[in-house]
């Protein structure tokens, strides 16, 4: 299926409105006990089986609308449904708690890998997006890698010692800020090689 363009904000709502969903409905719910076939589950577990079909709906939409879905994005949804379906089945919150570590780890590894093969992995997936020269790129996959493996340790010490509601604000609003803010303190390498490309 051929790529479509969509607005900006549209992607942005599709990717984000599951992740804002998640936080409404855990403080909607959090101090909540709901009764099912007998065994009790608190307000977290149910919000966590709630967004898991609502994150694959969104997918389906922005598959629907551009015809794309990128692999981190995949690779996203699918650990969403192994650890939220663990959480929800062992009635037990710290999978899902654990699944921004593994997403981290992965993503950490696979750039990881490939710049031990002297590759940027990273321009693979982003390119077309970046015009850079290939110096440019390997420091920009050095950065990244040890900025997702930063990210998953935070997010281990922060489910392991603080409690679900902190743990909720920082996956919510400090993970993807950080990543945000990362990228926009990457804009001097950015800009440093690609105009080094145009000359």
């Amino acid at each position: 299926m051929a790529h479509r363009h969509v607005p900006q904000w549209v992607k942005s709502a599709l990717e984000l409105g599951p992740v804002i969903g998640f936080f409404v409905a855990y403080l909607w719910l959090k101090d909540e006990v709901f009764t099912f076939g007998g065994t009790d589950y608190d307000g977290f577990i149910v919000v966590t089986a709630l967004f898991i079909p609502v994150i694959l709906a969104s997918m389906g939409v922005l598959w629907a609308l551009t015809g794309h879905i990128s692999r981190m994005q995949i690779v996203t949804a699918v650990l969403v449904v192994v650890f939220g379906g663990l959480t929800v089945w062992l009635n037990d919150d710290r999978f899902i708690k654990m699944k921004p570590t593994m997403v981290y780890l992965l993503l950490g590894g696979v750039l990881g890998i490939g710049l031990l093969r002297g590759q940027s992995y990273l321009r693979v997936v982003m390119g077309e997006l970046l015009p850079m020269e290939q110096e440019g790129w390997m420091i920009l996959t050095r950065r990244m890698t040890g900025f997702f493996f930063l990210l998953a340790a935070s997010n281990e010490i922060v489910w392991r010692t603080q409690s679900t509601e902190i743990w909720v604000y920082f996956e919510t609003f400090v993970l993807t800020g950080a990543t945000f803010f990362f990228f926009i303190s990457q804009a001097g390498v950015i800009q440093r090689y690609s105009a080094a490309e145009e000359d």
